[in-house]
């Protein structure tokens, strides 16, 4: 039974949700989406796609038709990972780069926007696999809701309308980019009324044909189309070439549980490290917002990336296993680096030898899904392909431009990606038993939200909504560190003083990312179902029945 402290010591405006059936989204309309199929007879895998597809509709400045994505589904009995990442085009290489783009600093150009950003979009070919394996309601029943939204329109939420006016400036110029989303010239202010028949009439396309039509009917054809159009390197046969893999989730340890995420090329395995180190310690010993506890789980994490931005690329290019980084003896070795008293810069270890949106859906049959979906930059390229509403990632500048690098950009290989879906199980009279499916989003952000709420959640009792609600920093790339501006001021200048270099943030939501938290109330008693949480930093909505 799960014995949670239900007070929550921290401002917000939400509270936790109790029910047997759950959908928790960055956004209520999709959130809503997802619980229509549940009373249809759908399970949680038909709640996620729809509720994917729906928030491509309403929060477009976050993902889209042109996303990646990454899912783990717990059916029951065992648990499934699915890496729906793009690849890299054919034509795509060092020298692809260098001759197109230039040189700085003796190594090629690697462009953020525009179609030399683009990898093969995977999202679509997600909800395929996900759908073929596990779907129990057709699959054009799950792009109803979607459709509906495209074609009547629906009215932009607050926190969508103040990314979307921040992102004109860099994308405004960009093929087909205002055609969709600048329709009076200008972003949408919030409550406006948006129409996306582009969006509608591919859906409706897949609804029709099914998801393959994406990667090798019309509208791959006109993706390919646009490309040659606009000097893309992305061919027909890129598209046709592309699946989605079935994976085997990783996973670590930690008070009791067993926290799991995606293998690499994703970042998931940063989180894994930092319990694992954490492990070493008696975090509970400490109070929760201390110094002493926040200072611990930052320098795990900064041990955590020194390793993540040294080895984890595309598994078939990296130079150590999964297994290797997340060795016991490894671990230890590494907390044993961490000076309880003073920041330090890590340095990456020799393992041995050997713009996101997240959302969750549990069913009262035990069924629940973890699954993230990003175009990454918001928009991402800036691309949208006409009459489509195809807007497409930019995950092509998560390669490295090196080629000593083991995340080179190579032809038909995955980048470094940064979005992450997360699930905790515990052994129980040795069988598995799954506990929660989480995540948070957020480029660099979601490993360290993972660690961040898991630790409140495991080691001080706090219940998922207050984990969520909790004032949260982020370890940048360059070691520095972000602090929400509602951390204790005592705390900030502790921080300081133990040697971090701080930066106060005041805007949550672009820096600090977004959770949604199902967690499983009693595996003896299912019919109390789950409690749910739905992170105050973005529009959400944890909804149920």
């Amino acid at each position: 039974m799960t014995r949670f402290d239900w007070h929550n010591p921290y401002p917000t405006t939400r509270l936790p949700v109790f029910a047997r059936n759950v959908v928790s989204t960055s956004q209520p309309l999709a959130a809503q989406a997802g619980l229509r199929m549940l009373w249809k007879g759908g399970n949680a895998v038909d709640a996620a796609i729809a509720a994917a597809a729906a928030i491509m509709i309403v929060e477009p400045v976050s993902n889209g038709l042109g996303s990646d994505a990454f899912a783990l589904v717990w059916d029951g009995a065992k648990l499934h990972g699915l890496n729906a990442s793009g690849v890299a085009p054919a034509a795509w290489s060092v020298d692809y780069f260098r001759s197109r783009h230039g040189e700085a600093n003796g190594l090629a150009k690697q462009p953020v926007r525009g179609w030399d950003a683009v990898t093969v979009p995977g999202a679509i070919a997600g909800w395929e696999a996900l759908h073929a394996k596990f779907g129990k309601l057709p699959f054009g029943d799950l792009l109803e809701p979607a459709i509906d939204i495209a074609e009547r329109g629906h009215a932009v939420a607050s926190v969508v309308a103040h990314k979307w006016a921040a992102a004109i400036p860099d994308l405004k110029d960009q093929p087909g980019f205002a055609d969709v989303f600048m329709p009076r010239g200008r972003a949408p202010e919030v409550s406006e009324l948006v129409r996306f028949p582009g969006h509608a009439k591919t859906l409706r396309v897949l609804a029709e044909q099914g998801p393959r039509a994406y990667y090798e009917g019309e509208i791959a054809e006109r993706i390919a189309a646009f490309s040659r159009e606009c000097g893309g390197a992305m061919t027909l046969d890129d598209l046709r070439n592309y699946r989605a893999d079935w994976v085997e989730p990783i996973g670590k340890s930690y008070r009791g549980h067993t926290a799991h995420e995606i293998p690499p090329n994703g970042q998931g395995i940063g989180a894994l490290i930092a319990l694992g180190i954490l492990e070493q310690f008696d975090i509970a010993s400490l109070k929760v917002d201390s110094i002493e506890s926040q200072h611990l789980q930052i320098e795990a994490m900064k041990l955590a990336f020194a390793d993540v931005y040294r080895y984890v690329a595309d598994p078939r290019s990296m130079e150590v296993t999964p297994e290797q980084m997340l060795d016991d003896a490894y671990l230890k070795s590494r907390a044993k680096l961490i000076d309880p008293k003073r920041a330090t810069h890590f340095g990456f270890g020799m393992p041995k030898s050997g713009g996101t949106i997240y959302l969750s859906a549990a069913d009262e049959n035990g069924m629940m899904v973890s699954f993230i979906q990003s175009n990454y930059m918001g928009f991402g390229s800036g691309v949208v392909v006409p009459d489509t509403g195809i807007a497409l990632q930019n995950r092509g500048c998560g390669f490295s431009m090196d080629p000593k690098s083991p995340n080179v950009v190579e032809a038909g290989k995955r980048p470094f990606h940064t979005i992450i879906p997360a699930f905790l199980t515990q052994q129980v009279d040795g069988r598995e038993e799954a506990v929660m499916s989480f995540g948070v989003m957020g480029g660099d952000m979601q490993p360290q939200g993972h660690l961040q709420t898991v630790v409140r959640m495991l080691d001080y009792g706090q219940q998922p909504q207050a984990a969520c609600d909790a004032p949260r920093w982020k370890v940048n790339r360059d070691f520095s560190i972000d602090v929400e501006a509602t951390l204790d001021p005592a705390c900030v200048r502790a921080l300081q003083e133990c040697g971090h270099t701080i930066k106060s943030i005041d805007d949550p939501y672009m820096d600090f990312g977004s959770g949604q938290f199902i967690w499983k109330l009693d595996r003896n008693e299912p019919d109390r179902g789950y409690v749910a949480a739905s992170d105050s930093r973005r529009d959400g909505l944890a909804a149920g029945f």
